[in-house]
């Protein structure tokens, strides 16, 4: 019986963890509030276990992780083409994301989850286009809220 016991004590020690996590929503657009297409919000604020649900609002869209811009030893992500996908994070730092076929356009965005101790490196990634410009946007907004 005292086995039984320390399985149910642990079981709900954890109930509050499992509790805690949260879902945050980001909408795919092709009109968003910055005037293109983009995500909205286009910066979510996490911690980790928490989860991102990129929603297909509009058709034509995609999230995928951007090399190089994911913290060492996390799993990079990607959407399929105009479906929602879901996605936990499980290590601490910064995410850069995009839309696959308008990434060059700007169609990107940032997942902060805890503190974003990999924020230079991903500085330091290469960006086409108008990616580049709304990559600088978003840190100004990340570095000065």
């Amino acid at each position: 019986m005292s086995r039984m016991i320390r399985s149910l004590a642990v079981a709900a020690a954890m109930i509050p963890l499992a509790a805690q996590a949260a879902t945050v929503d980001v909408k795919m657009l092709s009109h968003a509030p910055n005037g293109g297409r983009g995500f909205d919000p286009a910066i979510v604020h996490i911690h980790t276990g928490d989860t991102v649900h990129f929603i297909a609002s509009d058709p034509g869209h995609n999230a995928q992780s951007i090399t190089g811009m994911i913290p060492d030893g996390a799993t990079a992500f990607a959407g399929k083409m105009g479906q929602d996908v879901t996605v936990t994070f499980s290590k601490p730092g910064l995410y850069g994301y995009k839309c696959l076929p308008h990434y060059f356009l700007g169609m990107v965005g940032l997942v902060v989850v805890d503190k974003p101790e990999n924020e230079e490196a991903a500085k330091a990634v290469s960006q086409p286009g108008a990616a580049k410009q709304r990559f600088e946007q978003l840190f100004k907004q990340l570095d000065h809220p």
